[in-house]
């Protein structure tokens, strides 16, 4: 059951500026719409109604955190039809309305720890194009006093399934999208797995808790660390400080870290202001 209600749960992530309901979400399961709700909420502890409308608050702080974008656009970009609907709905969750929210958030995250910790130099980052990949990842949901950085190095130990993976797909290189840095989140999720090559993807048998992943060609802001630890401040300083320097703003994306046994590399996805 629970692989089916994570299917659901991405789904409803992957529809946020959608109107389609959770009949479409029922159908497209297979199941009836209480069916979808009750086993949703034994997995989740909400409703998919209430999930969803967490995840587009949480994408719309996001948003009115990192881009210039307009309220009315961010507001139709998760999924609200007009803008007195999404200001309404966002004072609800965060007690603020969203102009409120934008200028007490982008003060407080001005104060940025990492150039204090570090003498004051601030992290050597590159503008890139990545060529659109391929992944194989498994969604984990943090567990309560858990760490996200934690999960990301026993990944492997939380993954159903990952011991049918060959050998050769499991030693390579590792991809986590992080959809919670550096705000925090009330729904805490990881999309991790292996990065693999487009032409080796027919010839695997995927594990029914991963799924294919397709990351799409993109700009990022990439740096790299020498551990985990880093990687929440090195993201408050690219979004606070680095990248207005350039024109650029993050878009609002998961953080795409990738690791081996001997490095550490983040990919923040940005766009031209």
């Amino acid at each position: 059951m629970f692989n089916e209600m994570m299917r659901a749960e991405i789904w409803l992530q992957d529809h946020l500026d959608s109107q389609q309901g959770i009949e479409d979400l029922a159908s497209r399961l297979g199941y009836s719409t209480s069916q979808v709700r009750r086993r949703f909420k034994q997995c989740f502890g909400l409703s998919p109604s209430a999930y969803r409308d967490t995840l587009r608050l949480e994408k719309a702080a996001r948003l009115l955190a990192f881009t210039p974008f307009s309220i009315q656009t961010i507001a139709s970009r998760c999924g609200y039809r007009n803008h007195s609907a999404f200001s309404r709905a966002f004072q609800r969750y965060h007690n603020q309305t969203p102009r409120q929210y934008r200028q007490a958030l982008r003060l407080k995250l001005h104060h940025n720890p990492y150039c204090q910790g570090h003498g004051g130099d601030p992290p050597k980052y590159e503008i890139r194009k990545a060529p659109s990949r391929q992944a194989l990842v498994t969604r984990l949901y943090r567990k309560e006093r858990s760490h996200p950085l934690g999960v990301l190095r026993k990944w492997a130990n939380h993954a159903k399934g990952v011991e049918s993976l060959p050998d050769r797909v499991r030693q390579g290189k590792t991809i986590a999208l992080m959809h919670n840095i550096p705000l925090p989140s009330d729904v805490e999720r990881i999309d991790v797995g292996p990065l693999i090559n487009g032409d080796e993807a027919p010839g695997i048998a995927i594990p029914a808790s991963f799924r294919l992943l397709n990351l799409p060609a993109q700009k990022h802001a990439c740096v790299e660390l020498e551990s985990m630890e880093m990687i929440p401040d090195v993201i408050l300083y690219l979004v606070c400080e680095g990248l207005p320097k350039e024109s650029l703003h993050a878009s609002g994306e998961a953080v795409q870290v990738e690791w081996s046994a001997d490095s550490v590399l983040i990919r923040l996805p940005v766009q031209h202001a």
